[in-house]
């Protein structure tokens, strides 16, 4: 079992910047490849980026190819999401998916943290 906790969310405005945090819980973390998506108000959990367990591989969704860079570093067990340019379609409740046999753009990820809110103001 996996517990996964986000951190970093916040109020920004346009333009600006923030870093979110996914911290995972238990061993052999690099064998988990590792995928952020995010859910606004009235919409669907959405895709955003993926990261493979070696970290030698990621991927991201069209909005956001670009301005945000995921990493990993599988020595402290955690996983991050670096935002820059960020506007206000961005904002959302982000979430961060484990799973050591999956790995793509649907929510098919076998653990989930609890979210972490992001607001970018106009």
């Amino acid at each position: 079992q996996v517990q996964l906790v986000e951190s970093g969310g916040g109020l920004v405005q346009a333009g600006g910047s923030l870093r979110l945090s996914c911290a995972a819980s238990g061993r052999a973390f690099s064998i988990y490849n590792m995928g952020w998506f995010r859910q606004a108000p009235g919409k669907e959990r959405e895709f955003v980026a993926a990261i493979k367990g070696s970290g030698f591989r990621s991927d991201y969704a069209d909005s956001v190819k670009g301005r945000f860079t995921i990493s990993r570093d599988n020595a402290k067990n955690t996983v991050y999401l670096e935002m820059n340019s960020l506007k206000p379609d961005d904002t959302a409740v982000y979430y961060c998916a484990g799973s050591a046999w999956y790995y793509g753009i649907d929510s098919s990820y076998d653990y989930w943290g609890q979210g972490t809110q992001v607001t970018v103001s106009s």
